[in-house]
């Protein structure tokens, strides 16, 4: 008599005849798992970075580009926006890349779990990306940045938190001079009270006597400005000096000085060059910030008259002037579009107008009075193509002819582009 088969049970011999079968093909195949983290890692090999901060900082768009590729995108940029008006030269590149920024700024607060940290904002945002070496800033200013951080809690120092109003410390901006090697430290702090700033000033100069100044900065506020308006020298002068196209410059915390040095001295050898000047000249240098594009013009011209509307600025371009012990150079504290108007209702003019405006570009009331005075060739130097072509709009309508832009690559691995633009009556 057959045995009776259990219901649902297959037979032995079938059963294992089948499980023989799926293990030749479980053998056959590789696991779904292995496979998935080969992927991975062939995706996470492709798309490694050459910065490990740049998916969150978000700061240099291009630090992945081939150099050939980044200075094509930039022409291109600049030819989309002024080259209606006239012929936009090669871009003029730098012979290093890396570790050109003299200005370094890092900010100090809590990430999301309430830790203390140092880094920079990232991108469109107030979340601070710890940063400890950046490939495009100046490698000792980062390593003091460290070592302020470091310092923080043998000093029983807190950083600034503006949810709560508690803490110290907010930043610190580390600027290094080019040519003497000097560094200005700003430490920027919450209120005037720092605790043992003293001390903590001896152990960090112990720690890098390579520094030449240390300034405390004041910022009792929560704008998105990063410095204050109040400082106290903690040790030194309370400022560095550095040359620029064989001229000396004096540079505070708050001085506008270009960030990469090798770089402007190209940017304003072109910017005079176009100018053409034969030492008969009088120039007008607005926007002169601390005075650089005029004083390093001066020896080419009869008379340099440099306006800045910013009285802390224009102190210190007058100081360069004196520093340099330039006869030829006269620096007013006042708006330069109204400085041109009053020019022209007295019948005086200039032959060349340099101008560098912020990022913004110029204003109409400005634009407005440089039509009135009509130098014979205005320089305009632009750290931003947009504003440059509307801007360039109203100086053409005017009358003036753009002869030629130059874009210099100041930035490299972001997208930001500084141009050179010659207008001609």
């Amino acid at each position: 008599m057959k045995e009776r088969r259990e219901a649902g049970r297959e037979p032995e011999r079938k059963r294992a005849y089948k499980n023989k079968g799926n293990a030749k093909k479980r053998a056959d195949q590789k696991p779904a798992s292995l496979e998935s983290e080969k992927k991975e890692k062939r995706e996470i090999k492709v798309k490694r970075s050459a910065c490990p901060y740049s998916a969150k900082c978000g700061g240099c768009t291009m630090i992945d580009l081939p150099m050939e590729e980044q200075l094509a995108k930039k022409k291109a940029w600049v030819e989309e926006c002024v080259g209606a008006f006239g012929p936009v030269e090669p871009v003029v590149r730098t012979k290093n890349p890396y570790r050109y920024r003299n200005k370094v700024t890092s900010v100090f607060g809590l990430d999301r779990k309430g830790h203390p940290v140092c880094g920079v904002y990232r991108r469109g945002s107030r979340e601070i990306v710890p940063v400890k070496d950046c490939l495009i800033e100046n490698k000792r200013a980062d390593e003091i940045v460290q070592d302020i951080y470091g310092l923080l809690a043998s000093f029983k120092l807190r950083v600034y938190d503006p949810a709560t109003g508690f803490g110290t410390v907010k930043a610190v901006q580390i600027r290094t001079a080019h040519v003497t090697g000097e560094i200005l430290v700003t430490i920027v702090t919450a209120g005037p009270v720092f605790p043992s700033r003293n001390n903590f000033s001896k152990e960090l100069v112990r720690l890098h006597p390579e520094i030449t100044s240390i300034v405390q900065n004041i910022k009792d506020n929560d704008s998105s400005m990063i410095l204050g308006t109040r400082e106290k020298v903690l040790y030194g002068r309370g400022f560095i000096t550095d040359e620029l196209c064989g001229r000396k410059f004096r540079i505070s915390s708050r001085s506008f000085y270009q960030v990469n040095s090798l770089q402007t001295e190209k940017l304003y050898n072109i910017a005079i060059d176009a100018a053409g000047l034969t030492g008969k000249e009088r120039i007008l240098d607005a926007y002169c910030g601390i005075g650089t594009i005029g004083i390093c013009a001066a020896d080419r011209a009869k008379e340099v008259l440099s306006v800045e509307l910013n009285a802390d600025a224009a102190q210190d371009a007058d100081a360069n002037v004196r520093l340099n012990g330039l006869a030829n150079v006269t620096v007013y504290a006042e708006d330069a579009g109204r400085f041109m108007q009053e020019m022209a209702a007295q019948k005086e003019s200039a032959d060349v107008l340099f101008m560098d405006p912020p990022r913004s570009g110029s204003t109409e009331e400005f634009l407005e009075a440089a039509l009135v005075m009509r130098p014979s060739k205005i320089v305009y130097i632009s750290c931003n193509p947009k504003t440059l072509g509307r801007d360039l709009k109203v100086l053409t309508e005017g009358g003036y002819r753009m002869k030629k832009a130059v874009p210099v690559d100041m930035f490299p691995f972001v997208e930001d582009v500084e141009t050179v633009c010659l207008l001609c009556r």
